[in-house]
């Protein structure tokens, strides 16, 4: 249940109650792919890191280590350690943008998997079956992923099969909840809106699947490569047709930037590789801007990442240390550039909530808008 308690402008401040904890909006999930933060930190560090939400990976689950091994040990919770909200997404992006030869038909996707080249099948059923097994508090729709750009009448196309699909997903899903045996028999459904960047088949979508009353809504298919410009002018036409009392999750943005401009149109959820990726190269998100921790000019540099932040690594360690630890390639050095961005990313949801909380929003916006993004 999402109750909205403020809002200023478009932007909302929300409260979204699920069965594994409260979550406070707008927010960032953090990316644990294959059921670990890449990088070396773990669910009990996450804790450290303000983090509200962990994503995990259908796809990648259910190709190794297996999603049923994951029920046998008690659901991705119990696996994990992580005891606040689990989001697992459908597998659908990854089964079109990583998996080999692959058929859409109506039934779902045949394909091949890109660690064995062993033949495969989902559909929204068994999407639906394998995010039961891992037991997560919200499972996505499998949804159609259409390149970008993509031809006008193949989207239309899509789009209408992805609300057949969604609706299986929701009649399997109420099926699976209703089992005594359900690893979590108060899993959520997400729904997701697609239409590419066309601005009219996003609002027929939208205005769908918003009579099937699920948990929350997403937008899907956005920030695979068009201009930012673009992504917003999408958000800006689905927004109106989202239901006001639903969770709305922008999927896989992106920039600090990026969620400050969704959030001005109204997003509450986000996600994104970004902040442990980059991290992991020494790309280091700061409140002046971002920096390349690799340049020469850290190498004796005794200052923190952040002289603003306060999170464990900034307290602890110098510039010119991660620095080392990266060009020697020590895994504590990825660990710590890790931390490091997602507490960043998680603050800046903080800042985000307090700054609507106080009504102030639109000078927070104004203040950080064009200068988190800016190469220092």
């Amino acid at each position: 249940m999402m109750n909205v308690i403020k809002t200023e402008g478009a932007a909302r401040r929300g409260v979204f109650e699920t069965p594994h904890g409260t979550v406070q909006t707008p927010a960032f999930m953090n990316v644990a792919t294959s059921a670990a933060i890449k990088g070396g930190v773990s669910a009990f560090d996450l804790k450290d890191l303000h983090c509200q939400v962990m994503l995990c990976n259908t796809y990648h689950l259910h190709v190794r280590p297996g999603d049923d091994l994951v029920r046998r040990m008690g659901g991705l919770h119990k696996f994990t350690g992580w005891d606040g909200p689990i989001l697992t997404d459908s597998g659908g992006f990854q089964v079109f943008s990583l998996a080999g030869l692959r058929k859409i038909k109506e039934e779902g996707v045949y394909f091949s998997s890109h660690i064995d080249g062993k033949k495969l099948f989902i559909g929204p059923e068994e999407s639906m079956r394998i995010q039961s097994n891992l037991g997560s508090t919200i499972a996505m729709a499998f949804d159609e992923c259409v390149e970008n750009p993509a031809k006008y009448d193949y989207s239309a196309a899509s789009c209408e099969r992805t609300t057949r699909w969604l609706k299986r997903c929701k009649a399997e899903m109420a099926r699976l909840n209703s089992l005594p045996d359900t690893v979590n028999p108060q899993q959520m459904l997400f729904g997701i809106n697609q239409g590419c960047t066309y601005a009219d088949l996003r609002v027929r979508h939208m205005q769908e699947i918003a009579e099937l009353n699920l948990d929350g809504y997403a937008i899907g298919g956005l920030a695979v490569g068009e201009p930012a410009e673009v992504m917003y002018e999408m958000i800006e036409a689905v927004e109106p047709h989202m239901p006001k009392d639903k969770i709305r999750y922008l999927m896989g943005v992106g920039t600090p930037e990026n969620i400050l401009e969704a959030v001005h149109r109204g997003v509450d959820l986000f996600d994104c590789v970004m902040p442990s990726r980059n991290a992991r190269h020494g790309h280091i998100f700061t409140w002046q801007g971002h920096r390349n921790l690799i340049n020469n000019k850290y190498a004796d540099d005794p200052r923190p990442l952040d002289e603003e932040c306060d999170c464990p690594v900034c307290r602890n360690f110098s510039r010119g240390y991660i620095r080392h630890l990266l060009k020697a390639g020590e895994m504590l050095g990825m660990r710590l550039t890790v931390m490091h961005n997602l507490y960043f990313y998680n603050t800046l949801m903080e800042r985000i909530r307090q700054a609507l909380d106080e009504g102030r929003f639109e000078e927070f916006y104004r203040q950080y808008t064009n200068r988190l993004d800016v190469r220092i």
